[in-house]
C-alpha cells in the first residue's frame, strides 16, 4: 500500500492556496515585466476570495508542520522491521521551510508590489486648474492592490499632456489632470484600458474654459458651477 505523506499533501495545498491568493496582485508585474499589459487584471475576479484563500494557505501550512514535527510512534524493540527507509528532500523539513516561506512572500506580496514598479515620469501633484488644464475623475473595474495602482499610474505617466494622477484601488478611480489642448478623454481612457482594467465611467471634475470674464475673486479652484459673476 502507498504510504501518503500527510504533510507534503499539505504543503502543497497551502503552497497553491498562497498563490492563488496571490494572482490578482502579481499578474499586473507579469504583465509589466512581459510587455503585455492586457493580461493584468485577469485574475481581478479571485480578489474577492483572498481573504478566505490566505487562511487556506495558513490552516494546511499549519497543518503541515504538525505532521512533521509531531513525534514518530515508538516501534516494537522485539519486532524485526526493516529500518524506516530516508526521505526525499520533497519530504523534508528544508523542503517544507522553503514552501512556507514562499507562501509568505506571495500571500504580503502587495506590501512590496510597489517595487518591482519603474518611477513615474510624472508625480501625482496638486490637481488645480489653469488655462487649458483640465481635471477628471475616472472610475475603474478590476483594481486589487497597490501593485494596481502603480499599474495605472505607469501607463498615464507615459501620455503626453498629462500633467498629475493620483490613482487608488480602494476608491476604484483615478483622478488625472490633464492638458486639454494635447491630448483627450478618450485617449487617457484608453491608456487605462490598456493595463487591462476598465474605465466604466468618468465625469469632470474642474474645466477651465468654464471660467467667466469679472468672476467673484474668491474661486480660485474653478468648477463648472463655482463661477460667478460679481
Amino acid at each position: 500500500m502507498i504510504n501518503l505523506k500527510p504533510s507534503g499533501a499539505y504543503s502543497g495545498a497551502g503552497l497553491f492556496a498562497a498563490i492563488a491568493a496571490s494572482l490578482c496582485c502579481i499578474t499586473p508585474v507579469i504583465a509589466l515585466l512581459a510587455g503585455s499589459s492586457s493580461i493584468a487584471a485577469n485574475f481581478s475576479w479571485i480578489e474577492p476570495a483572498r481573504p478566505y484563500l490566505i487562511g487556506l494557505s495558513v490552516a494546511v501550512l499549519a497543518l503541515a508542520w504538525y505532521f512533521k514535527l509531531r513525534p514518530a510512534k515508538s516501534t516494537n524493540p522485539d519486532c524485526n522491521c526493516e529500518p524506516t527507509k530516508k526521505q526525499s528532500f520533497f519530504q523534508s523539513k528544508t523542503f517544507l521551510g522553503i514552501v512556507t516561506v514562499f507562501s509568505i512572500l506571495m500571500m504580503t506580496f502587495p506590501l512590496y508590489a510597489k517595487m518591482f514598479y519603474p518611477e513615474p515620469k510624472v508625480r501625482a501633484a496638486s490637481t488645480t486648474a489653469f488655462d487649458n488644464n483640465q481635471q477628471v475623475k475616472f472610475t475603474i473595474q478590476g483594481m486589487t492592490c497597490e501593485g494596481c495602482e502603480e499599474h495605472v499610474n505607469n501607463e498615464l505617466s507615459k501620455v503626453n499632456g498629462v500633467l498629475a494622477y493620483k490613482t487608488s484601488y480602494a476608491n476604484r478611480s483615478s483622478l488625472v489632470t490633464f492638458d486639454k489642448s494635447k491630448v483627450t478623454v478618450r485617449t487617457i481612457e484608453s491608456a487605462i484600458n490598456k493595463t487591462g482594467y476598465k474605465v466604466k465611467s468618468h465625469y469632470v471634475i474642474a474645466d477651465t474654459t468654464n471660467m467667466c470674464s469679472g468672476e467673484d475673486s474668491s474661486c480660485t479652484n474653478v468648477t463648472k458651477s463655482c463661477c460667478k459673476k460679481k
